[in-house]
C-alpha cells in the first residue's frame, strides 16, 4: 500500500523537476515552431527579393530596349520615304543621260516625273493643299501674301502662287495664296 500511496502523491503534484522538465520541452518545442517560421520567412523573403532583383532587370531590360526602337525609328523613320524617292531620282539621271532630248521628250520626261514624285509623297502621307479660286480664306493653310482689289466675296483666294503641304494634318508649308480686298 505503501507503493500506492506514493503514486497518488507523485500524481497529484508533480515534482519541481518535472515541472522544470516539462517546461523546457515546451520551451524546446516553441523555440523549435519559431525557428521553423524564421526559416520559413527567410526562404519567403530571399524568393521576393529574387523576384524583386528579376523584375527589376526585366524592367531595365524593357527600357533599354524601348531606348534602342526609339533610336532606330529616329535613324531610320525616313527610309520609306527615301525608298519611294529613289525611282524619281532615277528618272532625272536618266532624263540628264540623253544628250539630245527634244523638247517633247523633256516635257513628257518631267512630266513622268512628277507624277512619280506626287505619287511617292502621297503614299508617305504628304499631300498638296492646293485651294480652288473663290475658295475661303484658311490662315491654318494658306499664308496670303498680297491682298487685292477683286469681284468675289473679301477674304477669298484669288490665286494660288505656290501649293502648301501636309503631312498626316499637319502644315508642313502654307499655300502661298493672294487674297480678295475688303469692299
Amino acid at each position: 500500500m505503501s507503493d500506492n500511496s506514493q503514486n497518488t502523491s507523485s500524481s497529484a503534484a508533480p515534482s519541481p523537476e518535472e515541472v522544470e522538465a516539462a517546461m523546457a520541452a515546451n520551451a524546446s518545442d516553441e523555440l523549435a515552431r519559431l525557428q521553423g517560421e524564421l526559416a520559413e520567412l527567410k526562404a519567403k523573403s530571399a524568393e521576393l527579393a529574387d523576384q524583386f532583383l528579376r523584375a527589376k532587370a526585366e524592367a531595365e531590360n524593357a527600357r533599354r530596349r524601348a531606348e534602342d526602337e526609339v533610336a532606330k525609328a529616329r535613324k531610320f523613320g525616313i527610309e520609306s520615304f527615301a525608298e519611294s524617292l529613289l525611282p524619281v531620282a532615277d528618272s532625272l539621271d536618266a532624263a540628264l543621260a540623253i544628250k539630245e532630248a527634244t523638247p517633247q521628250q523633256l516635257r513628257e520626261g518631267a512630266d513622268a516625273t512628277l507624277r512619280q514624285l506626287t505619287s511617292a509623297l502621297e503614299r508617305n502621307k504628304v499631300l498638296a493643299i492646293n485651294p480652288a479660286a473663290g475658295s475661303k480664306f484658311d490662315p491654318h493653310q494658306h499664308q496670303a501674301i498680297s491682298v487685292v482689289a477683286s469681284e468675289q466675296e473679301p477674304n477669298t483666294i484669288v490665286a494660288v502662287l505656290q501649293k502648301g503641304y501636309v503631312i498626316a494634318e499637319r502644315v508642313l508649308r502654307p499655300a502661298l495664296v493672294t487674297v480678295s480686298a475688303p469692299k
